[in-house]
């Protein structure tokens, strides 16, 4: 079981990243997945979710308009694009995917089955 993110790196604020998340090793297509992130001294935030199929996604309230979540099922991917990047944004942003996801839950990481490594994204002003 594995979850691969990648696609951080260094933006300028008003910028964008597209992060992805690649699983593998397990049946991706009965499971939800959400990208996490955790700045420097800071808790883990939850930034969004999509489900297993694809056509409904849940964002924070923070980050909604300005951050948007899909997935490729055939794939096994799911992607985070991040626009109008601010530098508050800085961050590690991990990825995880969950068999028993509800609506409820999905922004508490206990929920979540499997956890990839976390990407870096900086964003400098």
């Amino acid at each position: 079981v594995q979850l691969q993110a990648s696609g951080g790196g260094l933006v300028q604020a008003g910028g964008s990243l597209r992060l992805s998340c690649v699983g593998s090793g397990f049946t991706l297509d009965y499971h939800a997945f959400g990208w996490f992130r955790q700045a420097p001294g800071k808790e883990r935030e939850w930034v969004s979710c999509v489900n297993m199929n694809g056509d409904e996604t849940a964002y924070s309230n923070s980050l909604r308009g300005r951050f948007t979540i899909s997935r490729d099922i055939a794939g096994n991917t799911v992607y985070l694009q991040m626009d109008r990047l601010k530098p508050e944004d800085t961050a590690a942003y991990s990825c995880a995917a969950g068999s028993r996801i509800i609506t409820s839950s999905v922004g508490v990481s206990s929920s979540y089955d499997h956890w990839g490594q976390g990407t870096l994204v900086t964003v400098s002003s």
